[in-house]
């Protein structure tokens, strides 16, 4: 079992900055790969970012260069460096292991590692329980 725990969030003006970090315990089976989505409620989950096992990374549309993922796998920790934050940033962020065969699934050949991440997370992944972000005007 995979247990991964968030921290770093908090409360921001607009364009301000904040660091998530997640500490990831325990292994799963075979190769995963890691990353972050968001929530708010009554919303779609939306796909944030995600760094695969040779550090290639993708991220969600709306992300516009603004955000930066990065691991230290010898520490088991994955980074979030979001900046020029704004108020439709505001969210509860999660952490989250998925295996790399969620890419091969029927529908999701053509996503990205984001966006596979994103659509499995909750049926083929691990994911903690967040840390919230809240961005004011």
């Amino acid at each position: 079992q995979v247990r991964l725990v968030e921290s770093g969030g908090g409360s921001v003006q607009s364009g301000g900055s904040l660091r998530l970090s997640c500490t990831a315990t325990g292994y799963g089976i075979g190769a995963y790969y890691m990353g972050w989505y968001r929530e708010v409620p009554g919303n779609p989950r939306e796909g944030v970012a995600a760094i695969d096992g040779d550090g290639g990374t993708t991220y969600g549309d709306f992300v516009k260069g603004r955000f930066t993922i990065s691991e230290d796998k010898e520490k088991r920790m994955l980074y979030l460096q979001m900046n020029r934050l704004e108020p439709g940033d505001t969210a509860m962020y999660h952490c989250a292991s998925v295996p790399d065969y969620i890419g091969r699934l029927p529908g999701s050949e053509k996503m990205t590692p984001v966006q596979a991440l994103n659509a499995h997370v909750h049926s083929h992944g691990y994911w903690g329980p967040g840390t919230q972000v809240t961005v004011s005007s």
